[in-house]
């Protein structure tokens, strides 16, 4: 079989794609490790225009049975190779599995960063985190810190602050860049304590975390005692899964970002690209923007498949 789209990724913008693609007639499959992507783990979500407010898990399940509805086939495994023969591309899989498709879409979202500090790697999991959502439960009443300055850390701090006994906020700069509304909140908080302008330098503990060493001090101490620390300081494009696309020469900026046309497609033909993976400027990396780059691309596809007269299936 040969799909006339397959999209690379499972979040907001590779099922949007898949709804959008599937009311065009397109025979298309999802290739995605997590349904839903990232965006599962958001705490609350108060601005997807339409829904009140909810979990982003909650709201993506929505989305994925949206798509569902039109028979999208959604398969778990991690893309390791695209290639492009003539007009169709071949996608192969950790799973040993091939396919073949007159188009992709790359939808494959953003890693998370790193503070790239001693002990960062060597206490992942054993303390260190960055994933609230999933990780939080485990420090029930503990002392906790959330690093970043963004709206992702601020709803995190809000998130731990229903669970653990203490919440630090440290932030490398004088404020914060998160929406006024979260700032807001977290000031009405009384768990929560603001530590900034402040870095953490160092990461310690024996088995399991125990401190860390800021830059300055705080409380005439550089050493900052916790049971965890959730690292919230945005992302990059996932490295790892788009070394496959290296050798595609597909056009991206300074950081990795994937550069596209208003239609979503790449300088590759017949490959498109949608959601944070992508560098329009001024990017507002958000839930309902990653849908819709994920529609336009689906509609760029089809307006590409009619101008180039390959028939749907």
């Amino acid at each position: 079989m040969i799909y006339d789209l397959v999209i690379i990724g499972a979040g907001p913008a590779g099922l949007t794609a898949s709804i959008y693609a599937s009311r065009y007639g397109l025979k298309n499959l999802i290739i995605g490790r997590t349904p839903g992507g990232t965006a599962t783990e958001a705490y609350r979500v108060e601005n997807y225009p339409g829904c009140s407010a909810m979990t982003g898990n909650e709201l993506m399940r929505k989305v994925l049975s949206q798509a569902k509805e039109y028979q999208a086939e959604l398969i778990n495994a991690e893309v390791k190779e695209v290639k492009k023969e003539k007009n169709f591309f071949t996608v192969k899989t950790d799973t040993r599995r091939s396919f073949r498709a007159k188009t992709i879409v790359l939808a494959m979202g953003l890693r998370r960063r790193t503070l790239g500090v001693p002990g960062e790697k060597e206490f992942f999991n054993r303390g260190v985190a960055y994933c609230p959502t999933c990780d939080g439960p485990l420090f029930k009443d503990k002392v906790v810190a959330v690093v970043g300055g963004g709206d992702s850390a601020l709803t995190s701090c809000l998130f731990l602050s229903k669970i653990a006994k203490k919440v630090y906020l440290i932030h490398c700069l004088q404020y914060f860049e998160g929406q006024k509304i979260w700032q807001e909140k977290i000031n009405q908080e009384k768990k929560i304590v603001k530590i900034f302008p402040r870095r953490i330098e160092e990461i310690h503990g024996q088995r399991f975390l125990t401190h860390v060493i800021l830059n300055k001090q705080y409380k005439n101490k550089k050493r900052l005692n916790l049971d965890g620390l959730f690292i919230e300081i945005g992302s990059l494009p996932a490295e790892q899964e788009t070394k496959f696309i290296l050798g595609l020469k597909i056009k991206r900026d300074r950081s990795g970002y994937v550069i596209i046309n208003d239609s979503g497609q790449t300088n590759v033909s017949g490959l498109f690209a949608a959601g944070d993976l992508t560098a329009p400027a001024n990017k507002l990396r958000q839930i309902i923007t990653a849908s819709a780059e994920g529609a336009i691309a689906a509609k760029g596809v089809q307006d590409f498949l009619a101008k180039n007269r390959l028939k749907t299936s």
